[in-house]
């Protein structure tokens, strides 16, 4: 049969990325203690595609994941990316997996337990033999205003808080270290489940521990920057307050190299 795609194009310009985007697909995701837990990806797979080549073969992606092994880990995911790259015949290659993950967390009085999920993505990029990969997770905190609680005879104002992180990597990186630098950097921490014990523990947690977004932003990065797999980040702090008609932001970007 005749391979179009493989004929020369009629507007001689490469192309950045091509390939398919946003294909659902099960996926296995490692965890730190070494176990794993299924979940459902977003998936983007793409390749360069050269000036004088009309198509790129879109049907091969999809087979090319079908036969991965479906485990998401470093090793397993750099492996992908080498396979997209050989059977595209691409130069380079580039993959997205976008897919909750859920941790069991334990309330700190009753020790009741619940799942609480965050929103991450694992992309990576491969050229020339070198692969760059990046983790992105977003996590809720809480956050109360040293401002307000200054200055104020009773209580203070405070707010859920979302903090972004997106850290390139070598090696292994958890999602569990980065959402922990996350809680740790916060007023105190979101749950999934308290009792009415748990929520005087944390209540009194938050007010102990005030943070404008510029403190939390800044915990953040001291602590990415103490991890030494990573070699740069974006960290975002944004908070959705409970007495302004805006949001408060802070943002920060480094690099190791």
């Amino acid at each position: 049969m005749q391979d179009v795609q493989s004929a020369p194009a009629d507007v001689t310009i490469s192309i950045d990325r091509v390939g398919v985007k946003n294909l659902r697909y099960p996926l296995i995701v490692r965890n730190k203690n070494n176990g794993v837990q299924n979940t459902v990806a977003q998936v983007d797979l793409y390749v360069d595609l050269p000036a004088n080549t009309k198509g790129t073969h879109m049907s091969r992606f999809v087979e090319l994941l079908h036969d991965w092994s479906g485990v998401l880990d470093y090793y397993s995911f750099k492996h992908l990316l080498s396979e997209v790259q050989e059977r595209l015949d691409a130069r380079r290659s580039h993959l997205t997996f976008r897919f909750p993950f859920f941790l069991e967390q334990c309330a700190p009085v009753s020790e009741s337990r619940g799942l609480m999920n965050y929103e991450c993505a694992f992309t990576g990029e491969l050229e020339a033999g070198k692969p760059r990969m990046c983790l992105d997770v977003q996590v809720p905190i809480m956050t109360v205003c040293p401002c307000s609680l200054a200055i104020c005879e009773q209580g203070a104002h405070s707010q859920r808080t979302l903090v972004s992180i997106r850290a390139g990597f070598t090696g292994m990186l958890w999602l569990e270290d980065l959402i922990r630098i996350a809680q740790d950097s916060a007023s105190t921490p979101v749950h999934a489940l308290l009792k009415r014990e748990d929520e005087k523990r944390v209540t009194e947690q938050a007010f102990a521990n005030p943070a404008f977004v510029e403190d939390v932003v800044r915990n953040v990065a001291d602590r990415l920057n103490a991890k030494r797999q990573i070699q740069w980040f974006r960290t975002e702090v944004e908070s959705f307050e409970s007495i302004h008609n805006h949001n408060a932001y802070a943002c920060i970007e480094a690099s190791k190299e």
